[in-house]
């Protein structure tokens, strides 16, 4: 039997190791526990596969005697600037009888073996406060931002039917003060202040993980932020943390990304031109020789996109079986004759806007390949 057990053990500190890395920098577990005024208890860790069968209820222990009342909260601790931890507290209550001992506190958070601390109260208060309502506050497992925690109480010795399993969820990076304290989800604020004339963005960082450099990026935003270029670098040792990020067009899905240097680091990201949708509708470009029509989508949008012609009161009447609709696709027209009246109108759920790229003449075109020449006859 002690075989099985070290084995189990063993196996479930590979796991950990296999799972990657631990819930976060500084996240620590503690060994802080309170109990009520007068209860004198003590805390140790406890091997989780060492626990004994459950024993029956005494006679006439009924109702919730004996039963464990838990609550879950969670807590900063705060050994230094930027080097908080969340703490995951299990507060428990419950009426003192004469067989409990103490208290076991198993926690289980994905990628970690449990962990058990059981909490024993010393006789001579356990006589006195016998019959009396007792609390235990424990602060003892670092949990990561938004990680879920499975959390068993039960008495000492275990009294079957009367333990207490329940889930807590830690807070996200976005609660409180976690994105200024917490390493883990420091990401460090962007300002930026526009240059239309040479079409850059200055971007300045504060708030930044200590003693890290900073990445800075320009992105188009969909399933995932697709890089433009190549990253800017901000070094910990410089004074002034800035710097100009150029830009072709200012489309709404053209965002800032910033994140420390560091691996698996959290990114923030700021998107300037959220409110331009006027700039979707350009890019389109026109084949003379296939006679072919297209336009991409910028930035990922719903939209339907169809051929029409201006009559005579300037009105654009769809031509018929010429619409299509894309996200992010490519859409094509063949066989189009480029004339001034054939117009692109793009159709979303709030606006419509037409495009006559043929009007001047200022449809860009996209030449034929060059041919390869036959070789000569021998």
């Amino acid at each position: 039997m002690m075989a099985l057990l070290s084995f189990l053990l063993a196996l479930s500190l590979v796991s950990e190791l296999l799972a990657g890395p631990l819930p976060q920098r500084g996240a620590h577990d503690r060994s802080e526990v309170r109990c009520s005024q007068g209860l004198q208890c003590k805390a140790k860790q406890h091997n989780p596969f060492s626990s004994s069968l459950c024993r029956s209820p005494p006679e006439g222990l009924g109702g919730p005697a004996g039963t464990p009342n838990v609550s879950l909260s969670s807590t900063l601790h705060c050994p230094g600037r930027q080097r908080c931890s969340l703490q995951l507290v299990v507060s428990t209550s419950l009426v003192l009888t004469e067989p409990v001992h103490g208290l076991s506190i198993c926690v289980q958070t994905p990628g970690r073996m449990q962990r058990c601390k059981q909490v024993h109260f010393s006789k001579s208060s356990r006589k006195r406060m016998e019959g009396s309502l007792v609390k235990v506050t424990s602060e003892s497992v670092g949990v990561s931002p938004g990680q879920e925690a499975r959390v068993r109480v039960n008495t000492v010795p275990e009294i079957c039917g009367r333990g207490w399993t329940g889930t807590f969820h830690a807070p996200e990076c976005s609660s409180g003060d976690l994105r200024k304290q917490v390493p883990q989800c420091i990401t460090g604020s962007l300002q930026y202040s526009l240059l239309p004339k040479e079409s850059k963005l200055v971007v300045s960082v504060s708030d930044m993980l200590d003693n890290q450099d900073y990445r800075l990026r320009l992105c188009l935003e969909g399933y995932v932020c697709s890089g433009t270029g190549a990253d800017a670098l901000i070094k910990k040792e410089e004074a002034v943390k800035e710097v100009s990020l150029s830009f072709s067009r200012p489309v709404p899905c053209l965002c800032i990304e910033g994140w420390a240097a560091v691996m698996d680091a959290p990114r923030v990201r700021v998107c300037p031109f959220r409110g331009h949708t006027d700039q979707l509708w350009f890019g389109v470009t026109f084949d003379p020789i296939e006679e072919e029509l297209s336009w991409q989508p910028a930035c990922p949008v719903d939209v339907v996109v169809s051929l029409c012609q201006i009559g005579a009161e300037g009105v654009c009447e769809d031509l018929p079986h010429a619409a299509q609709t894309t996200r992010t696709s490519k859409v094509k027209f063949t066989k189009v004759d480029a004339n001034p009246h054939l117009c692109v109108k793009f159709s979303t759920a709030s606006e419509s806007w037409t495009k006559c790229p043929f009007k001047k003449r200022n449809v860009p075109l996209n030449p034929p390949q060059p041919s390869v020449p036959c070789p000569a006859p021998l």
